[in-house]
């Protein structure tokens, strides 16, 4: 998934206590959280689910490929385009859409349709203001959030890159220092997937 689970977890948290109480009441927040992190969490899979689907595909067409000198990347997205398009799914990754953050604009966009939805409809909370109000708040919360973890994200590469010892990206090395780094980034800036 694009998003971890610790990361969506905090995601929602954050969620609840930036609308709690200016734009929703709830006796519950750890459970609202929970279920505003449920509904992320579907939608992100959906994508997942359709990566899967291309990858049976191509296992299907590896002989075909070979044969023809056309490379797996390039099969793959292009069948994952036309997935996409008939089936009509935004698609997540923000970075292939060239939006700087690992979510795009319109995923964002969407996810915030989705939660203002829900937290119309769930008995745990009680919405305050009007529901565009409500979603925009949400794409704000989502947006700083991914801000600061694509800032952590580029420290913590430039700390790998800056090592005396050449690292290459992709490398176990890399990959172990990289999740370090980045974990020690996202502290500084005040992330804490635990709490």
């Amino acid at each position: 998934m694009l998003l971890s689970k610790e990361f969506v977890g905090y995601l929602s948290r954050r969620l609840v206590q930036r609308l709690s109480p200016a734009f929703i009441d709830t006796a519950n927040p750890a459970g609202l959280a929970e279920q505003l992190g449920d509904v992320i969490v579907a939608d992100l899979e959906i994508e997942d689910k359709l990566n899967d689907e291309v990858r049976e595909i191509l296992e299907q067409y590896t002989e075909y490929m070979r044969r023809e000198g056309v490379g797996y990347q390039d099969m793959f997205r292009k069948i994952k385009s036309t997935m996409v398009t008939q089936r009509k799914i935004i698609r997540a990754a923000g970075r292939d859409s060239g939006d700087g953050m690992k979510l795009s604009r319109d995923k964002v966009t969407d996810l915030s349709h989705q939660i203002a939805a829900v937290l119309k409809k769930l008995r745990d909370a009680r919405v305050k203001r009007e529901p565009n109000e409500v979603r925009l708040e949400i794409v704000k919360v989502f947006t700083e959030v991914l801000q600061t973890d694509d800032k952590a994200d580029r420290d913590a590469r430039a700390k790998v890159v800056s090592q005396k010892k050449g690292i290459l990206e992709g490398s176990e090395e890399y990959e172990i220092l990289h999740k370090r780094y980045y974990a020690e980034e996202l502290k500084k800036l005040g992330i804490d997937f635990g709490a």
